[in-house]
């Protein structure tokens, strides 16, 4: 639904004045506030049962919005001086003079934005989104009795979209910290924020959905939800009706700028998680295994003999990186990490991600029909990805592949030994998305290296209704499932 060509949608950064697009597991803790929201029950007829039992959020309001801040924050920006001496961009000859004339120098300016936070201890602590914060020179906190404070970023973690930061102050009031494995589909929750700016503003919805994947946010299994979030709410506090933080309103999806019924955050057990490691070392370590993995569809579950999509497909691995080291190689299907069932590809690298660098984990794999077990040493994640990953496809003649073998230098430039190239492309390979150019490497987890043997591997593998072709565009990898026809 985040591909629709006829619709522009985006993430909105929840952060003042600009509309930007874009924009942790710790144990629970001080969960003996409980501030339970009364119920108003709808009048029914008479010798009728109640009609509707509506949740009153009066109290929690009440008890826990005083910690609920706003934060404003000062960034420097810095961008080419687009102007041209003598001429306004309103003068005619401006773009013509434009394209000879490069930019001179640079502009200096101020920008501000306004967001949300919660305080987690009475000396001053408090959590919003990293986004928030940015690269920020000053960020105010200001208080619901209207007092402000300069704060100090203690660190923020842009995978998440954590920060932590801290004012110079005593006795604060503080939020209490739920458990979000306790959230339900269909549960009422409540945010405060500061909407356009307006503080403590008060929305609520329910739960539409949890553990929800977004393009590109590898690490976070959102809280989807339909509570009313817009600009100036990022960073604050989603309550379940016990009045307990679960989450951190952090993003919503959208196509006109505002909201649209969809809304995402946090869940506060992740996000406690990274804010300890922020408060004790200043940036959050991830483990890593080095390779690139994909969902497993049921066409590809086939291929490899299993009896349902459970399970993250690696389509690449880095050969000299922890998961390389113990063994794993690309077409491995991993089913349990650590002791923990793995129901598709975007729940590992949270759990990847949660291990700490160094620690040795058991990882079970589908390979050649049956389980294997490996011991790997878990790394450390840096700054970058460890591999890369992208679509591509492939298939054989019986397919509707012309391939033919690569030359010296084209093995050389895929730095492998085998792989046949693709040179035409029709029927089912051109429906999987295969092109001219791409490179087929392996046939359900065999390696090709002539016609005949990918020939050969694709008639075996028709008896199973699909083949599995371990496909190469660029310096990316990914498996792709291709009807036999069968």
């Amino acid at each position: 639904m985040f591909r629709n060509g006829t619709t522009k949608r985006a993430f909105l950064s929840l952060v003042l004045p600009a509309f930007l697009f874009a924009a942790c597991t710790a144990p629970n803790k001080a969960e003996s506030k409980q501030t339970p929201a009364s119920t108003f029950v709808a009048p029914a007829a008479p010798n009728q049962p109640p009609l509707v039992a509506l949740p009153n959020f009066s109290s929690i309001v009440q008890k826990e919005g005083p910690a609920v801040v706003n934060i404003s924050t000062t960034q420097i920006v810095h961008a080419p001086n687009a102007g041209i001496p003598g001429l306004s961009p309103e003068d005619p000859f401006y773009q013509f003079f434009r394209q000879f004339m490069p930019p001179q120098g640079q502009q200096v300016y101020k920008t501000q934005t306004l967001g949300s936070g919660f305080i987690i201890s009475p000396d001053g602590y408090i959590m919003t989104n990293a986004h928030v914060v940015g690269t920020s020179t000053t960020v105010t906190v200001r208080l619901t009795n209207k007092r402000q404070y300069k704060a100090k970023v203690i660190g923020t973690d842009k995978r998440t979209d954590v920060a932590l930061i801290k004012i110079n102050a005593k006795n604060l009031p503080t939020v209490t910290i739920g458990n979000s494995t306790s959230l339900g589909v269909g549960q009422w929750v409540v945010a405060i924020g500061a909407p356009f700016g307006f503080l403590n503003s008060v929305t609520q919805g329910i739960v539409s959905a949890i553990g929800r994947s977004l393009p590109n946010e590898s690490y976070v299994p959102f809280i989807q939800t339909d509570v009313p979030i817009n600009p100036g709410n990022s960073g604050g506090p989603l309550f379940n009706l016990q009045g307990q933080v679960v989450g951190i309103n952090s993003q919503i999806y959208t196509g006109t700028g505002g909201y649209m019924g969809l809304s995402f955050a946090i869940p506060i057990n992740l996000a406690m998680h990274v804010a300890d490691q922020l408060r004790v070392y200043g940036k959050v370590s991830r483990g890593r295994l080095g390779v690139e993995i994909q969902d497993l569809t049921p066409q590809l579950a086939s291929s490899f003999g299993l009896p349902n999509t459970n399970g993250a497909l690696v389509a690449q691995v880095e050969s000299k990186g922890p998961a390389g080291r113990a063994g794993i190689r690309a077409g491995d299907v991993i089913l349990r990490y650590n002791g923990q069932a793995v129901r598709d590809s975007s729940q590992l690298p949270l759990l990847v991600g949660n291990t700490k660098p160094g620690t040795r984990v058991e990882v079970e794999v589908w390979r050649d029909g049956r389980t294997r077990n490996f011991t790997v040493t878990v790394g450390e994640l840096g700054a970058h990805a460890v591999a890369q990953k992208a679509p591509t496809a492939s298939s054989s003649s019986a397919l509707g592949l012309t391939l033919s073998v690569p030359t010296p230098a084209q093995r050389e430039a895929l730095g492998v030994n085998y792989g046949l190239v693709v040179q035409g492309v029709a029927g089912a390979a051109s429906a999987a998305g295969i092109e001219p150019g791409d490179v087929v490497l392996a046939v359900n987890d065999q390696k090709v290296r002539t016609v005949a043997e990918f020939n050969r591997l694709v008639a075996r593998g028709a008896s199973k209704h699909s083949v599995a072709l371990l496909m190469r565009r660029g310096n990316e990898s990914i498996y792709v499932a291709i009807s036999t026809g069968g």
